[in-house]
């Protein structure tokens, strides 16, 4: 957590204090520890959930370990002024780390031994196409709003896909249930109720929806100052993300909306979240 708080520190110095600015830089060791441990940490996490029981502590502590490393990864990269509101690119890495730290935080309430096994992959693949996909052409400075808006959209990307891995969660052990198949992994491993998985995908979407609205409408002031066009397809499948969160949580408080529904209008407004990621990450690659 120091090093990220160094990754912070650095982005607020002046553009004259700070060193000449850096598109990116090459992978850390930090960064490849991470990449071992998520690894090992998804493996021991399968094992458990195929009966290994005992594996269950170690796999909890690898991805601790795992989140530590990309922490201090993101932390270097800072220092070296490669911000995580730099570009998409940045934030994708960031949206993993918080992903994972979110993740662990609720696991200290609630056992989703489940929900480990499939955070953890996206964790390490959004690690992965952060430092390995082309970094692209430069481009003009980010101005301070800019900044701003991606920091929030990160945040409430991040959110949302914790909010999804619970909806994942809820549909596996829900359909083993409507199946009666009580020995299957969503049994092994889900932890907590249906009610649970609801509950708290509810609250990770209810945190997350206004930030993510902030973003959207710093972002539309931002490209208005700039004078670029609004015809780009990202915008509207932004607005589609916008529109099934907030369809979703219209429906829960004017019709109770719950259960299978709420968790596939979920994880359809992080599909198109994940849509608007790659467009800009190809865009950027591209040039």
């Amino acid at each position: 957590m120091t090093a990220v708080a160094l990754a912070l520190v650095a982005a607020s110095l002046p553009a004259a204090e700070a060193a000449p600015r850096l598109l990116t830089v090459a992978p850390t060791p930090a960064f490849w520890a991470a990449v071992v441990l998520y690894a090992l940490a998804l493996v021991a996490s399968l094992a458990s959930l195929g009966g290994k029981t005992a594996l269950a502590r170690p796999a909890r502590v690898l991805l601790a370990l795992a989140l530590l490393a990309h922490g201090a990864d993101i932390g270097w990269r800072g220092v070296l002024h490669v911000h995580p509101a730099q570009s998409v690119r940045e934030a994708i890495g960031f949206i993993g780390f918080l992903l994972t730290g979110g993740f662990l935080l609720v696991s200290l309430r609630v056992q989703l031994e489940l929900a480990r096994v499939v955070v953890t992959p996206i964790a390490l693949g959004l690690l992965l196409v952060a430092r390995l996909s082309p970094a692209g052409a430069d481009a003009d400075a980010l101005s301070a709003l800019g900044r701003v808006h991606i920091s929030l959209a990160t945040l409430g990307v991040a959110l949302f896909a914790l909010a999804s891995a619970m909806a994942s969660i809820y549909l596996m052990k829900d359909r083993s249930l409507r199946g009666k198949r009580f020995d299957t992994m969503s049994f092994r491993g889900a932890g907590a109720s249906l009610e649970s998985l609801d509950r708290m995908g509810h609250v990770l979407v209810w945190v997350g929806f206004p930030i993510f609205t902030l973003a959207l409408v710093l972002g539309a002031v931002w490209v208005s100052r700039l004078g670029a066009s609004f015809v780009r397809i990202e915008y509207p499948i932004a607005l589609v993300t916008w529109g099934c969160f907030a369809a979703l949580l219209g429906a829960r408080q004017l019709w109770g909306w719950r259960g299978r529904r709420a968790a596939k209008l979920t994880l359809a407004g992080f599909a198109a979240a994940l849509v608007v990621l790659a467009i800009y990450l190809v865009r950027r690659a591209i040039g």
